[in-house]
């Protein structure tokens, strides 16, 4: 370090090797761009918002300088330039190693920029994911120089890392833990990193990245950015460090209520005809059902990734969309970003140059070409009543979805990542799915801005939670080392901006094919007591994730294929169907909170029991929301693959109860000391379900449909043993009016000592929300309060009708 200067918006350092900018987004966020050019750069960010900043405190203490806010505080040694990172109160969070070797380097690379080739030789390849149109080669000219840069930490003994996005290994803490961060079918690559040790770095990079951890020490490495950029979040909570990912990648907008309900899928309904009859199956046994998905196949022949309905299949998709709205039910699209054959679409995308190297995927960072993939798909589905866009594929370029053999990390990483270089700028190559998340949803709010736009994808990026994204891990298998894995792939996923996050339902491939990722347990799919096993228990954790869906191939997914009336695995997933149903309040309000407090609904245990070390590691156990602990079966107690019998099981599984609060059983009440670990029952009927206790936990009957009309009192389950709260969200279901403040919170609380419900004054204006509401609070014990089912004896009713009420529960 050689000098410093403060500016308006930055402190910048010169150093012997360029130069450093600090700057200042909040009393909890410091921003730090390193460079060795003379000047910084001034390029947009594709996952940071636009936001004013300032210059931090800055003064020179022995040996260094210190840069602070009102809570934090970086102090960078003049001889090293290593940076130490401690809270106001001199609470060490990380530092970088003080071993005299550079700590932040920046190696200077040739970045290359593809052209759209008139003369490209591209070969078609079909997939189990579809066609993919490729090239040997696509030239490239050097379009500017970049850096590959790398950022070295010096981690805290017993401090756990989480995020890092969603990969398919199931790694909760990534300590001792290497992961590769690119796009790919069942990858998302987050660059952010969350540590209990109350802090969060997030690096404004797209590019191909890695993160180690090892006894050489922890590195970050991006592959090609133009300079060293990156943000460090304090918390100290979780809670808090998320909610400041999204105060710098922009805030969730929350779902329509219709989408928290239950999706059946499969692959693949092939006619108008075959969707409308699935909805009329599930209304004709009494099953809820919101929305049925409409998977790939819908175009005419072979036009793959043609946005429009076969006119033979799909003969009036007006009526179509009519019949399903008739009956309550929601219809979901796939669509795609690569098009062959030379449908209608991809024409039109190749004449107006808008088709990347390939000839086959539309350039998603084109804003002209992102509004021309809005219109073909509106005229082809959204004019018709088409409710929602799955947008499949959306890392559309792969190398190793293929072969026998999984190659092995480090050979997928560079295969994959150098196919997207051929098309993409290797600064952005991790960023396609945002784009085109961000076409789909702005695409639609233009078009009817009475209709949240719902987009399921199958990748993601930070920033991508602004566009109303749900990701879905991607294309898993049906075995129980996939179903344990997939926890805490969500819960990472969870802790790096989009708190919406879900997975296909009894695994994608069931089969076991020659290819190395088809490699399910259960050829005889839903006939095999195994799978139906696996099914049921995978449907009971999804029946708590933000988006409840059905799908996959090889078998068909919808109940009644897993035994019928009085058999035990379809007795329970009409249950837990059902169960997602009466917590359609308590998932609402996470929703809410989501919106509106940078809330996080699916969170790892470590959100709420950071001072409980015992939690960092427990990846197979969840909390939703702040009253439930979900618990996920992940190994066979009845059969395994063939119907063979499981002997000697015993039925229950290990829960850790964390430390500083009472839980109860859901399903009967037991009350339990935390910081212990239990044998729950675990009959197949039943899920590990505890309760927090202080938990206020409201729930609505059991109805057809999420926007059902409710006229029964809400159920409102007080669990005693701490003083509790819990603001209850509401607004239209609907449409953009919470933006504009249309929406209420109605405060339920609960005084343990006086054994006192309260109700207090709805908070908001929220226009056509009923100003009153019957509420049967109910205390819970080993004799009341219990399950699933609804309250079968008369209790008091308390009405509410905006002012304050309270009632004594003795």
């Amino acid at each position: 370090m050689t000098s410093h200067r403060v500016e308006a918006d930055a402190v910048v350092v010169l150093t012997a090797t360029g130069r450093m900018k600090i700057q200042v987004l909040g009393p909890e966020i410091m921003r730090v761009v390193q460079t060795r050019r003379d000047g910084f750069e001034s390029a947009e960010s594709l996952m940071i918002l636009p936001a004013p900043a300032t210059a931090p405190d800055v003064s020179e203490v022995d040996g260094g300088l210190l840069v602070s806010t009102p809570a934090l505080r970086l102090r960078i040694d003049a001889l090293s330039g290593a940076f130490t990172w401690t809270d106001s109160s001199g609470r060490l969070l990380v530092r970088e190693p003080h071993d005299g070797a550079e700590t932040r380097t920046l190696e200077e690379i040739d970045v290359h920029r593809p052209l759209r080739a008139a003369d490209a030789h591209v070969t078609n390849v079909q997939g189990a994911d579809g066609p993919k149109a490729v090239t040997d080669s696509v030239p490239r000219v050097v379009d500017r120089t970049a850096y590959s840069t790398t950022l070295r930490l010096e981690l805290s003994e017993g401090e756990a890392i989480y995020g890092l996005g969603q990969h398919e290994e199931g790694i909760l803490n990534y300590r001792g833990h290497q992961q590769y961060l690119y796009q790919q079918n069942m990858k998302v690559a987050a660059p952010v990193i969350v540590s209990t040790a109350g802090y969060g770095i997030f690096w404004d990079s797209c590019a191909f990245a890695s993160f180690s951890d090892g006894p050489d020490g922890t590195r970050f490495w991006t592959e090609a950015d133009d300079e060293l950029d990156y943000y460090f979040i304090l918390g100290p909570e979780i809670d808090a460090i998320v909610g400041r990912i999204r105060t710098l990648t922009g805030q969730v907008p929350p779902l329509p209520r219709w989408a928290l309900g239950y999706f059946q899928s499969k692959e693949h309904y092939a006619s108008q005809e075959e969707l409308v009859g699935i909805a009329r199956e599930h209304r004709r046994r009494n099953i809820p059902l919101d929305c049925v998905v409409q998977d790939w196949k819908s175009w005419t022949g072979q036009l793959w990734g043609q946005k429009s309905f076969d006119p033979v299949r799909y003969p009036d998709p007006g009526r179509l969309c009519a019949d399903l709205h008739a009956l309550n039910t929601r219809l979901m699209v796939s669509v795609w970003p690569n098009m062959h054959n030379d449908g209608p679409d991809q024409v039109e995308m190749r004449e107006r140059g808008h088709l990347l190297g390939n000839d086959a995927t539309y350039d998603a960072f084109s804003a002209d070409a992102r509004k021309l993939y809005w219109k073909q798909a509106d005229e082809g589905y959204f004019r018709f009543g088409v409710d929602a866009w799955w947008a499949d594929c959306t890392e559309p370029f792969e190398a190793d979805w293929n072969g026998t053999v999984k190659p092995d990390a480090a050979t997928r990483a560079r295969v994959n990542t150098d196919e997207g270089k051929k098309y993409l700028d290797a600064e952005h190559v991790n960023a396609y799915s945002l784009m085109h998340t961000r076409g789909l949803y702005e695409g639609q709010r233009g078009a009817d801005p009475h209709r949240r736009p719902v987009v399921l994808t199958r990748s993601g990026c930070p920033g991508q939670q602004r566009y109303g994204a749900v990701t879905w891990s991607g294309d898993v298998t049906a075995t129980w080392a996939t179903l344990r894995a997939q926890i805490a792939d969500g819960l990472n996923f969870c802790m790096t901006g989009n708190p919406r996050w879900s997975c296909d339902i009894g695994g994608f491939f069931v089969d076991r094919g020659e290819q190395w990722f088809w490699r399910g347990d259960f050829p005889d799919g839903c006939d095999d007591l195994g799978y139906r096993e696996l099914y049921v228990r995978w449907l009971q954790f999804a029946a708590f994730l933000p988006m409840f869906r059905s799908h996959g191939t090889d078998t068909p997914r919808e109940p009644w294929r897993f035994g019928d009336t009085g058999d035990t695995a379809y007795e329970t997933i009409l249950a837990f169907i059902r169960l997602r149903y009466r917590l359609l309040p308590y998932l609402y309000t996470l929703q809410g909170w989501e919106a509106h407090r940078g809330y996080t609904g699916m969170r790892a245990l470590a959100f709420d029991f950071r001072g409980d070390r015992a939690v960092y590691d427990i990846d197979d156990q969840l909390m939703i929301g702040p009253a439930l602990m979900i618990c996920p079966v992940t190994e066979p107690m009845y059969f395994g693959p063939g119907s063979t019998p499981v002997t000697a099981a015993t039925r229950t599984r290990q829960v850790y109860l964390p430390a500083g609060c009472d839980w109860y059983d859901f399903w009967t009440g037991e009350r339990h000391t935390g910081g212990r670990t239990i044998d729950a029952a675990a009959p197949l009927e039943h899920l590990p379900i505890f309760v927090r206790a202080g938990s206020i936990l409201p729930l609505g009957p059991v109805i057809p449909h999420a926007d059902a009309a409710v006229e029964a009192p809400m159920e409102i389950r007080v669990y005693p043993g701490a003083d509790g709260r819990f603001d209850l969200y509401d607004d239209a279901g609907d449409g953009f009016g919470y933006e504009q403040g249309e929406f209420t919170y109605t405060s339920l609380r609960w005084t343990d000592g006086e054994a006192r419900f309260r109700i207090e004054a709805n908070t908001g204006a929220g226009t056509g929300i009923p100003v009153h509401r019957d509420f049967r609070p109910v205390v819970v014990s080993t004799h009341g309060g219990l399950g699933s089912s609804e309250l079968a004896t008369a209790g008091p009713t308390v009405r509410y009708t905006g002012r304050p009420v309270s009632h004594l529960l003795r």
